[in-house]
């Protein structure tokens, strides 16, 4: 048997085969020698029917239980031959299988890249100093008044402004004849200045007095997302009833008892304070993780197997359509395909194939291994942020045990980033300051960051 590897970059190769015709002259002689035993042929005895008979009558089925045979029993010995990591599975178009000539076949795979080993200790890290701070908890207090907001009619005739909300009542004309996709709404609130009907609507109300009526003409684009509106002019016909105001309950204890789990304002604040403060804990960690991957993929470039890109394409691409069926919608409502995600996320599912790969090459290089606490506090964690029960998460992995070795690599994964930060060169620096006048304090990274924080990525 010949074998020619031809390297098509270096995560691809396609080996040439070719098996001498002696070979195949052998395979045919033994199949159709076994054959001869078992197979009735009309006007002969058992294993008496002449070859050319056989092979008159059932060649094609010899020759396509031979040819799969032959190129297993190839591939299979050139593997053993050569250290290849393959990843997916090969592409072959097998030919017909000729008993005159040698047969010749290509297959195609996918490897993984080779990387030489990587010094990650000592990488210079950047890590932005986030604080919470009092305008940002003040933020947060004013969007949870805005929700416990009560609505009250103007008394004094006046006309709308900006930031008022009003009630109105509403219908769509096509053609001055009423339109079934845009039937009559009425006592409908509406924030001027807000998104919830057309900018149209809001500026054609300010500056009217309310028990009014007028008409808004829309004209919506061909590529708008409503189907049943796109392309067409709906002119609707408002009537203005009233202006409303909204009315935020004052900042105080009352307003933290309404929430049902405090008793005071200043045990919101907390709560506020320390929910920022664990966002920002994520946040820093997961830039330092950003760091250190594009700082490592810098020092060590290679190439990523397409097959590992498809595999995290297809990822994006089912994870978008499931957000969209959460929210009744499908990826084609919104004039989308998965054909054109598949182009706009390639960068993003290139860059994670090459994070995989490079996070893998430190697992195996430091012989990480995932202990049996770490593997629980996982699951615990993954329960907490599903609000689920942890016996729920590991009975869903004891069910597929695909799932269970993808999320513990991926928890190595962390790990191995954890110990890189933790051996890296630190620089705290000022987010709202340039490098050059933000605070400096070069720091190993078991002094900066915590367990908490590696499991947070």
């Amino acid at each position: 048997m010949q074998v020619n590897i031809e390297d098509k970059n270096s995560v691809k190769k396609i080996l040439h085969f070719e098996i001498p015709n002696e070979d195949i002259k052998k395979e045919l002689n033994k199949a159709y020698g076994e054959l001869r035993k078992t197979a009735s042929i009309k006007g002969f005895r058992k294993g008496k029917a002449p070859r050319k008979i056989l092979e008159a009558k059932f060649s094609k089925d010899v020759h396509a239980d031979i040819a799969p045979r032959l190129i297993q029993d190839a591939f299979s010995e050139v593997l053993e031959e050569q250290s290849f990591q393959i990843v997916g599975s090969p592409k072959i178009d097998p030919p017909e299988l000729n008993p005159e000539t040698a047969y010749a076949f290509d297959i195609e795979i996918d490897v993984k890249p080779e990387i030489e080993d990587i010094d990650f200790k000592g990488l210079s890290l950047k890590k932005n100093m986030y604080t919470v701070s009092e305008d940002q908890i003040d933020s947060q207090i004013h969007m949870v008044r805005k929700t416990l907001a009560q609505k009250e009619t103007i008394k004094e005739e006046r006309p709308v402004k900006e930031d008022d909300f009003v009630l109105i009542d509403y219908e769509g004309y096509v053609d001055g004849q009423p339109f079934d996709q845009t039937p009559k709404i009425e006592n409908y609130v509406m924030a001027i200045g807000g998104n919830t009907l057309p900018q149209a609507f809001s500026e054609k109300l300010i500056g009217v007095i309310p028990q009014k009526e007028l008409e808004v003409e829309i004209s919506y684009s061909a590529d708008d997302p409503d189907k049943a509106l796109a392309g067409r002019t709906i002119v609707y016909k408002v009537f203005l009833k009233e202006i409303q105001e909204e009315i935020l309950p004052p900042a105080d204890d009352d307003l933290a008892q309404k929430l049902g789990k405090f008793e005071t304002l200043d045990q919101v604040k907390k709560e506020i304070n320390d929910t920022l403060t664990t966002g920002n804990k994520k946040r820093v960690h997961h830039e330092l993780s950003e760091q250190v991957f594009t700082t490592l993929l810098e020092k060590h470039p290679f190439e990523a197997p397409e097959t590992m890109i498809e595999v995290e394409l297809e990822n994006i691409v089912k994870e978008a359509e499931q957000s969209y069926s959460q929210n009744n919608t499908s990826l084609e409502e919104a004039g989308l395909s998965r054909d054109i995600l598949k182009s706009q996320y390639r960068d993003v599912a290139e860059k994670q194939a090459k994070r995989h790969l490079l996070m893998g090459k430190i697992i195996d290089q430091e012989n990480l291994e995932l202990t049996d606490e770490e593997l629980e506090r996982s699951f615990e964690e993954m329960a907490e942020n599903m609000g689920a029960k942890v016996d729920a998460i590991k009975n869903f992995f004891n069910k597929d045990q695909n799932q269970l070795e993808y999320f513990k690599h991926i928890q190595l994964e962390k790990k191995a980033v954890g110990i890189i930060i933790d051996n890296a060169e630190i620089k705290e620096v000022d987010p709202d300051q340039d490098d050059t006048t933000g605070r400096e304090t070069a720091k190993s990274g078991t002094e900066t960051e915590t367990q908490e924080d590696r499991e947070d990525a």
